[in-house]
């Protein structure tokens, strides 16, 4: 999945706006992180903790939680080695923890 492929389908779910910047851009629903590029292969994905262990054993040489993340509902996805199915549930599952109320 390209940087372009993440931003057309995630532009396309309800509510979610896009802000950050060119080369960093991140997308949010009421102004709650849904996923962040902070590399051009690198895609942040904010996920459910409970989630998180079956996101990253669904691809884990696509998927990793670096130790500055531990503590966080995010999750890395390294598009270059993922395949676009697996970003797209890690995206879908960010856009319905940050969507509720």
């Amino acid at each position: 999945m390209t940087p372009d492929d993440v931003a057309r389908y995630v532009e396309a779910l309800p509510q979610v706006k896009r802000k950050g910047t060119e080369a960093r851009p991140a997308w949010y629903v009421r102004d709650r992180l849904v996923a962040r590029l902070d590399e051009p292969d690198t895609l942040v994905v904010r996920v459910p903790l409970s989630k998180r262990e079956s996101v990253v054993a669904s691809c884990p040489e696509g998927f990793g939680v670096p130790p500055r993340m531990e503590a966080h509902h995010k999750v890395e996805a390294y598009l270059d080695r993922v395949e676009d199915a697996a970003v797209r549930t890690a995206i879908d599952l960010a856009w319905e923890m940050q969507s509720r109320p």
